[in-house]
């Protein structure tokens, strides 16, 4: 783990609140769409990269899911949704780490990403991400990523634009692509952010 990057978000998640950070949604209902889409039991295995403090785990936890893991390079930000939850924070399993770091002891029906992938701006970085997916993925895949018209950085950081071919491509050798949109995001401070969602099935 790069202890400048994990300082860089403890940092983040200490001095500002949800609503002086861009990637806030009050409704993740694209990820709950796609997440519902692939029409899964209530008990499948759910992991939310990069998940934060994000309220997906809150909207998860309400439709019935019982299975799900949050992992975030922050533990501040996972404090944050701890706290917010309360007791129902007893129900998640949560995971301080740097993605590119985790060694998963089991295998995830779903991965859900939104917003960490696109961090990622080496060659040898997406390589390892995706060959993490490709070992502990057994079902389902979901990836939010910056578009091709959407910002060039977030927090400060570079990042990589996807077009829905380029997030296809990348996934290619393990899943099969179900589905991608382009999304616009609106930001607590209303500006605009173009994403593109891609899901997919393991081959």
């Amino acid at each position: 783990m790069s202890s400048n990057t994990k300082q860089h978000w403890e940092t983040v998640y200490e001095t500002k609140t949800p609503e002086q950070v861009s990637w806030t949604q009050e409704i993740p209902e694209t990820s709950l769409n796609f997440i519902n889409s692939f029409q899964l039991s209530k008990e499948v295995k759910i992991i939310d990269i990069g998940g934060g403090d994000s309220h997906l785990v809150d909207f998860l936890l309400e439709q019935g899911y019982t299975n799900i893991t949050v992992l975030d390079i922050s533990k501040k930000a996972l404090q944050r949704a701890q706290e917010r939850l309360g007791k129902k924070a007893n129900l998640i399993t949560w995971i301080v780490s740097d993605v590119l770091d985790f060694i998963p002891d089991t295998s995830y029906d779903i991965w859900h990403d939104r917003a960490a992938f696109h961090f990622l701006t080496t060659k040898n970085q997406i390589d390892t991400y995706i060959s993490l997916t490709q070992k502990f993925v057994s079902r389902n895949l979901i990836i939010g990523a910056f578009s091709d018209n959407g910002p060039l950085k977030c927090s400060g950081l570079e990042i990589t634009q996807y077009s829905k071919n380029k997030m296809s491509e990348a996934f290619n050798a393990g899943f099969e692509p179900i589905k991608c949109i382009r999304e616009t995001h609106q930001t607590p401070f209303k500006t605009a952010q173009d994403f593109v969602f891609c899901s997919f099935k393991k081959r």
